[in-house]
């Protein structure tokens, strides 16, 4: 697969186990330290538009909650 025929590369997956503060802003500040990682790596030759963070939770019943991008990460949290 190419990059031109996938808009978002890298996709990288946090699994955790559930824990109540891990709160939906928890996970945009995680996020956008995992994207500012990735990208300050210089030999990556990856840009943050590119980068999709997702997160899952360990346990089956509960839900996937959105990927963040650098074109989210900064933007309020919606309940």
């Amino acid at each position: 697969v190419s990059v031109d025929t996938c808009p978002k590369m890298p996709v990288i997956q946090v699994t955790w186990l559930p824990k109540a503060c891990r709160t939906a802003a928890i996970r945009k500040d995680v996020a956008r330290a995992i994207i500012k990682a990735v990208v300050g790596v210089p030999g990556a030759e990856i840009t943050a538009d590119k980068v999709v963070v997702r997160f899952g939770e360990s346990v089956d019943t509960f839900p996937l909650p959105a990927g963040h991008t650098a074109e989210n990460v900064d933007k309020p949290v919606e309940s």
